[in-house]
């Protein structure tokens, strides 16, 4: 605990401690304040039931009826010394944080990771994998991503697959999608993009003419179109699909060599997916399928599980390897570039509380242990700002300390103050003192050698190739002839409801260079002459 002296009397019962000189001990004898007193107090009784306690206002008076108001007489108008009725209204407009722009409906659970290979160990230092067997707490976060707060759980969208792994060394986020590619690999196009899915400033409805003027306009996004646009773009809830990093990391050894990695989790659970008309109707029968499903799988003790596997490339391979890796529109395929396997997720135990531990989580790519490190894939470098600078906003600078996002490491630095700075690091100096040297770390390893610039500062922006289609391709070539057909429909259905004719013809002369007889079959059901 920290230890608080005051040189005036504190409240009630509270004795005063005198401080007259600077190094004045406390004496052992006399009462003092711990200002983690009260926390402690209320983090006691979380879990007590309501039978047990008492009702009291938000100071802690006991209080005799939640439903009383002071007023003058029985029949006169209210008092502002109504204190129980104050505090309820004014907590009341006050309660919601700002959804997140992006992934803001969703659940979560918690488990941990388990180490089931040497895979983690062989090529990176970071304590979370050196051994077979070691667990490591983990929360998860599942998410639609265009919607808002209400949007229903199976609408056709991207999914996010979020896990807060707490090792020794510090927070790791994988912030993942179900999907191994995205729409763009240029950063600044994002806002855009996601402006495009969005609501329409003027009538506030969705758009689906501004859905495929954004994607008839940006050819490199066709993976990702033709992906969420079969069923994959509809899971069966959240239990039953994949994730991926999609970016490129590196994985860095005590010697400070290091290799190229992306991280995938393969649900144990199996793939399964609606059709269109079937996410239609669990939309409406129950929008909160998704959330519902995890939660429900959890209580009844089937617990969720995904494998971790990495994707390896050394530095030589990746120069030579047949795609940017740095490009976030390629995957990498397994048969190009093997999955091996490196531990295990387990989810076993519901959030007690839905806002405190799935609202208030935040994810950043940027919190990585020695031993990761991030690459110069442009996208990932906006997203290692981006991520925390949105938890910032939402939940306020100080988002780390909240018990959720919070390490289970002792931290010890000069981020001090702000709102809602419930543990301030005592009286430890807020800036480097040589009086009270604070420890470093000794450089885990030479990381001179991780990038070498070959070209000066530019404004750059990425041009679509022939290579853009190629990834396409494979994907058409390897649906059958049921999954084929359930793309068609799931495109005619969506941008038939487009009414800009321009933007239709334009997307379907995309799907037809991808192949003629699915560009042929679209532009066919929505009336476009090709």
């Amino acid at each position: 605990m920290h230890v608080f002296t005051f040189t005036a009397l504190l409240f009630s019962g509270i004795a005063s401690v005198s401080a007259s000189t600077a190094d004045a001990k406390r004496d052992a004898s006399q009462p003092y304040f711990d200002i983690y007193q009260g926390p402690n107090e209320q983090d006691s009784i979380i879990n007590d039931p309501s039978t047990q306690l008492e009702y009291t206002l938000s100071g802690g008076q006991p209080y005799p009826n939640p439903y009383m108001s002071d007023r003058l007489g029985t029949t006169g108008p209210l008092l502002l010394q109504s204190t129980n009725l104050i505090e309820q209204l004014a907590h009341f407009v006050r309660e919601r944080v700002p959804e997140r722009t992006v992934h803001a409906k969703g659940g979560g659970a918690h488990g941990y990771f388990e180490v089931t290979t040497s895979v983690g160990m062989n090529y990176s230092m970071a304590k979370v994998f050196d051994t077979i067997g070691k667990r490591t707490p983990v929360t998860g976060r599942f998410s639609t991503i265009a919607g808002n707060l209400g949007n229903p759980d199976s609408v056709r969208d991207l999914r996010g697959l979020a896990f807060k792994l707490r090792t020794e060394d510090g927070i790791l986020d994988w912030p993942f999608l179900n999907h191994p590619v995205f729409w763009l690999r240029d950063p600044a196009k994002f806002p855009h993009f996601i402006h495009s899915q969005k609501r329409n400033p003027q009538t506030n409805l969705l758009d689906h003419n501004n859905f495929w003027d954004y994607l008839s306009a940006n050819n490199e996004s066709i993976y990702q179109v033709m992906r969420t646009l079969s069923d994959l773009g509809t899971p069966y809830g959240f239990r039953h699909m994949n994730g991926f990093s999609g970016n490129t990391f590196r994985a860095v050894k005590e010697d400070g060599s290091w290799v190229y990695i992306k991280t995938s989790a393969y649900s144990d659970q199996g793939i399964k997916n609606n059709t269109n008309d079937e996410a239609i109707v669990q939309a409406g029968v129950n929008p909160d399928f998704g959330v519902q499903d995890l939660y429900d799988a959890i209580e009844a003790g089937d617990y969720p599980s995904w494998t971790i596997y990495w994707q390896i490339l050394t530095p030589q391979e990746a120069e030579n390897f047949k795609y940017n890796v740095f490009d976030l529109t390629k995957e990498w395929l397994p048969q190009d570039v093997p999955l091996q396997e490196i531990g295990r997720i387990t989810f076993v135990q519901n959030p007690t509380n839905h806002f405190s531990e799935v609202e208030q989580i935040g994810f950043d790519p940027a919190q990585m242990p020695n031993g990761l490190e991030p690459t110069e894939d442009p996208t990932l470098q906006a997203r290692l700002f981006a991520y925390a600078d949105a938890q910032r906003y939402r939940t306020g600078i100080n988002h780390k300390q909240l018990p959720i996002n919070c390490p289970l490491n002792p931290v010890a630095n000069f981020l001090r103050d702000g709102a809602m700075s419930f543990n301030n690091q005592g009286k430890r100096p807020n800036f480097w003192s040589q009086q009270d040297l604070l420890n470093l770390e000794v450089r885990p390893y030479n990381d001179d050698n991780h990038t070498i610039w070959v070209g000066g500062a530019v404004k750059y922006l990425s041009q679509p190739t022939e290579q853009d289609f190629e990834l396409p391709r494979i994907f058409w070539n390897g649906l059958s002839e049921q999954d084929q057909n359930n793309l068609i429909y799931n495109v005619i259905w969506h941008m038939g409801q487009a009414s800009d004719m321009a933007i239709r013809t334009k997307q379907c002369k995309i799907f037809q260079h991808v192949n003629e007889t699915l560009g042929q079959a679209i532009a066919k059901g929505v009336n476009v002459t090709l």
